[in-house]
């Protein structure tokens, strides 16, 4: 699990994003890593799960899961213009989501990339949902070529792709 290479169109003028995802790193290596990044590339970089660590870093924001900080909470504490992200896999988590400024729905496929994704909720699952949030609704979990053009016309705005990227051939 390490870098996640997230397209979020809606997040930033069209803009592409990367995530860092890096569960079993230390805090100190990840704000590390976190700064390398940022100073290397043109796009928002956005940190998983933790916003003490994406604002040590100088991140533009944090995506987090429902057992993080609730957004509501990381909205006290960081600036305006911070980007945060939440996870929406299930209704239990919509009250969270609601607070963000994009939703990251799925799994909308199976993935091997992430070992607590959670059940994929297909096409349907991820349409429902992304109806029942008023921002802007990121495709995760299984994204392909060929499936990133189906799950846009869905309403997608941009989908996060881990495998679809380091396990590419070119």
């Amino acid at each position: 699990e390490g870098l996640v290479a997230r397209v979020t169109p809606a997040v930033r003028g069209g803009a592409t994003s990367v995530q860092v995802r890096l569960k079993g790193a230390a805090p100190r290596e990840v704000v590390e890593i976190a700064r390398s990044i940022i100073s290397r590339v043109s796009v928002p970089v956005i940190v998983n799960d933790r916003a003490d660590i994406a604002l040590a870093a100088g991140a533009a924001g944090v995506h987090v899961g429902e057992a993080d900080l609730p957004v509501a909470a990381i909205r006290r504490f960081t600036p305006p213009g911070f980007i945060i992200g939440a996870s929406l896999g299930s209704d239990a988590e919509l009250p969270n989501a609601k607070e963000a400024d994009y939703v990251g729905i799925g799994p909308v496929y199976g993935s091997d990339s992430k070992s607590d994704a959670g059940t994929a909720i297909g096409v349907e699952g991820f349409k429902r949902l992304a109806a029942l949030t008023d921002h802007p609704a990121i495709a995760v979990g299984g994204i392909t070529a060929d499936r990133a053009l189906q799950i846009t016309v869905s309403g997608a705005v941009g989908v996060a792709v881990i495998n679809a990227i380091f396990k590419a051939p070119d």
